[in-house]
């Protein structure tokens, strides 16, 4: 253990103090979980106690967090979570809320924005391409994400229409035994899209807008054979596409659309022997022009911080299996 360093932050006020270190100091905590120093708060300043090198880690942490606190901000665990991502990438300054994020405000009145520096650079690339892959775990925000980025390019008139699609694959239950007809079998593979665009829209203005066939939300099988003019396209679980569907996908594209492909490529629930056309579309059209490739980690889940360690340890356990084939195969 080197020498112990110590640094201090001083803020203006008991209010200031507040947002920074939250209530029952919840976000000091999360600091010192994190980083091998101690914290100690007391009034208008915290003093960080530890080695050179995470205390200053720490100190451009808060730092950070306090140009956002002084725009009228409370800081939540979870933008802890999102500076010191941004901070141990070397991106310190990115926090500068005058750099504009917000991408829509729900009918509630919630602001939805990125959260981590995944999520930004995912942002960035679907407003600069016209094809976008989002791939990687549950709970990073691939569609949640692109799906406000299409409300809000509907709502700007960049585009006429919305349309997401799910291929309807069977994960460990068989379609034929649910009831009703072929709609209401695969209106539960869609649930999460509705979810998503009631909390948008509200339910009546997304009822109004599916009624004038500004907003379709089908299953997959229903693209062949359309061509998609002026319009925002999601597919949403792509990892459950075979190559031949993910092909006619992407050629459905018209003139003035854009197409966000999501998925995890972790999760395919295609029967054995069926490979993935996410998995192949990334060797397919990795060179082309005008395509992007966001790739998310544990690092960009913006669930339960239980979620991300989860999903870290799903992803030691795979490397390691996969070291151990090659030695066998070696």
């Amino acid at each position: 253990m080197g020498e112990q360093k110590e640094r201090k932050i001083a803020v203006r006020d008991n209010d200031e103090a507040l947002r920074l270190f939250g209530q029952f100091d919840e976000n000091l905590r999360y600091l010192e979980r994190e980083f091998p120093v101690k914290l100690v708060p007391r009034g208008t300043e915290v003093t960080i106690i530890g080695d050179a090198v995470p205390v200053g880690l720490v100190e451009s942490v808060l730092e950070e967090l306090l140009t956002l606190v002084r725009q009228g901000n409370l800081i939540t665990p979870q933008d802890v979570h999102m500076a010191i991502g941004f901070v141990g990438s070397g991106q310190a300054g990115i926090l500068d809320p005058k750099q504009e994020d917000t991408i829509l405000v729900t009918h509630r009145g919630k602001s939805v924005k990125p959260k981590t520096l995944g999520q930004k650079r995912y942002v960035e690339s679907i407003r600069k391409h016209d094809i976008v892959f989002g791939i990687g775990p549950a709970g990073t925000g691939k569609t949640y994400l692109a799906m406000a980025m299409a409300v809000r390019a509907l709502k700007s008139r960049e585009i006429n229409r919305i349309i997401l699609t799910r291929p309807a694959v069977e994960a460990g239950e068989k379609l034929g035994f649910l009831p009703g007809d072929l709609q209401e079998k695969v209106d539960p593979y869609l649930r999460p899209l509705y979810d998503a665009l009631y909390d948008f829209l509200g339910v009546e203005t997304y009822h109004k807008y599916a009624e004038r066939g500004i907003i379709e939300i089908a299953p997959l099988a229903y693209m062949r054979g359309r061509t998609l003019d002026d319009a925002y396209i999601l597919l949403d679980e792509a990892q459950n596409t075979t190559p031949e569907q993910m092909k006619m996908f992407l050629t459905r594209l018209g003139f003035g659309s854009k197409a966000v492909i999501t998925g995890d490529i972790t999760q395919v629930d295609l029967p054995r022997g069926r490979f993935s056309g996410l998995e192949e579309v990334r060797v397919v059209l990795r060179d082309v022009e005008g395509i992007a490739f966001v790739h998310f980690s544990h690092q960009d889940v913006v669930r339960h911080e239980l979620v991300q360690r989860i999903i870290a340890a799903y992803e030691e356990y795979d490397k390691r299996e996969q070291s151990k084939v090659v030695g066998e195969d070696g």
